[in-house]
């Protein structure tokens, strides 16, 4: 009887070193791949204008890295990020651009797109820029990465703003200190007059009367370059909303009082806080 036990224990533990072994050789294991090749359809230094957004402005195209396993080639899907930073910053800014693409090795970027990408990398408008580009190639979970080759470029973006941004901006109106503007010119109440605190935005501490109108003007003086809502006269939400060129009267809060005035050309919005 002992003797039949161990035959069946030798028996058992053969059978287990097998199919040990098989599942050994039946794993598929990550043998690696080949960086993309990246390219760009020009190099040359870029100036990018508002009036050329819907241009095409530049193809980027990238190989396929090929993943590697040791059933062969990978039939998982590969993602791709275009990654945009500074020259210099070796692709570690936390703001750095990326887009992020899937099952396609080129993308084609008007004026208009290429201009955004670098807005919200945090290019300044207006400067010229060294700029690189590389493509990040992984798989599911963000593994097996491999990066390109990097390109790098000077380019110059655009302000990119709704509506065109005045030298100054003035608010005049029955609900101001200086009520409705008498057409003679700057007023020396200049406490009636934004500051101009970047590019796009004006802003101003103001005493607003309750329930009353006002306007937003780029030149004192002059209806005919007038802000004001975009809908009707004294309709819109006295906190926050959008203006436009020669747009109704804007109606102020329902309480008196020192409110602070923002207003973005680049986004056509306006804040009151007090």
């Amino acid at each position: 009887m002992k003797k039949v036990l161990k035959q069946i224990f030798f028996l058992s533990l053969l059978v287990t070193l097998f199919v040990s072994c098989e599942k050994d050789e039946n794993k598929n294991l990550f043998l690696g791949g080949t960086a993309p090749t990246f390219s760009a359809s020009v190099t040359g230094p870029l100036v990018l204008t508002i009036a050329n957004r819907n241009n095409p402005a530049i193809t980027f195209n990238w190989t396929n890295p090929d993943y590697q396993f040791t059933t062969g080639i990978s039939s998982l899907d590969v993602t791709y990020t275009l990654e945009i930073d500074s020259t210099g910053s070796n692709f570690t800014n936390p703001q750095k651009g990326q887009t992020v693409y899937s099952k396609v090795l080129s993308t084609n970027l008007t004026v208009g797109e290429l201009n955004s990408k670098l807005l919200a990398a945090g290019f300044l408008e207006d400067m010229p820029h060294e700029i690189e580009f590389r493509i990040k190639a992984n798989l599911i979970n963000n593994s097996a990465i491999i990066y390109s080759n990097v390109i790098k470029m000077t380019i110059t973006p655009f302000l990119d703003v709704l509506y065109p941004v005045p030298a100054n901006l003035y608010i005049t109106g029955s609900a101001t200190p200086a009520s409705w503007q008498c057409g003679c010119g700057e007023p020396e109440l200049l406490s009636q007059k934004f500051t101009k605190i970047n590019a796009f935005t004006f802003k101003l501490s103001v005493a607003l009367s309750a329930n009353n109108s006002y306007l937003l003007l780029p030149v004192y003086g002059s209806w005919s370059a007038k802000y004001g809502f975009t809908g009707g006269n004294n309709s819109n939400n006295v906190y926050a909303d959008d203006f436009k060129p020669n747009g109704g009267d804007l109606k102020s809060p329902p309480v008196s009082g020192i409110y602070n005035i923002t207003v973005n050309f680049k986004t056509g919005k306006f804040t009151v806080t007090q």
